[in-house]
């Protein structure tokens, strides 16, 4: 399989911030995540990730584990980092790890803003899908703050589980795309950094047409 990071989105500011308390885990996290092209930065607690934050304005996807000292049993600082990050970077788009309660977390997590979810142990290649996602999110809702757009928004309800936030977005973003190049599938591919195959992908799942752009 195929992992490397698209060439489409190699234009993005590619920092991340990995907040993992296990240091054999986290090194495994950063060594990988380097080979992909990636600036990785590490912290270890939600007081080190704040102070990296703010050192680092251009990281645009954080990698967290909720479990954090002092409370590595529970989610309560991985909750509070979430919602730190969210009030201090708009743009951010928060990943999360962790080996606790899956629904419960997952839920919490998405309340507070998180961008998706992964349970321990995740598979690298898991991972690295979602920092993609991650990514063209946030390049592509940076650019349409750029232009003066609203930024994009996630309406389904948290009852709907994850798979029904996830691919509400993938749908709304698809669909913003699609209407900006005039429903050309190779610009909207290139913009999305996406296979032409996958965009056609897209269009059979969320049953859009031409006249929907």
């Amino acid at each position: 399989m195929n992992t490397s990071i698209h060439p489409a989105v190699s234009d993005l500011p590619l920092t991340l911030l990995l907040v993992e308390d296990d240091a054999a885990l986290r090194s495994i996290l950063r060594d990988s995540l380097e080979m992909q092209g990636l600036r990785v930065l590490e912290a270890a607690s939600r007081a080190a990730a704040m102070s990296c934050l703010a050192d680092n304005p251009e990281i645009g996807v954080m990698l967290i584990d909720l479990g954090l000292p002092p409370e590595e049993h529970s989610t309560t600082e991985g909750i509070a980092l979430i919602n730190a990050i969210l009030v201090n970077s708009n743009t951010a788009k928060v990943i999360v790890l962790t080996g606790q309660d899956e629904e419960s977390s997952a839920l919490a997590a998405i309340r507070e803003g998180a961008f998706d979810f992964l349970a321990k142990p995740a598979h690298f290649a898991d991972i690295l899908r979602a920092v993609k996602r991650a990514l063209l999110f946030q390049r592509q809702e940076t650019q349409m703050a750029e232009e003066g757009l609203t930024r994009l928004q996630i309406n389904a309800r948290i009852s709907d589980g994850l798979k029904a936030v996830r691919e509400e977005a993938e749908e709304r973003l698809v669909r913003q795309v699609l209407k900006e190049t005039g429903f050309n599938v190779y610009q909207s591919a290139a913009r999305l950094g996406l296979k032409r195959e996958s965009i056609y992908y897209f269009l059979k799942k969320f049953g859009i047409n031409r006249q929907d752009s």
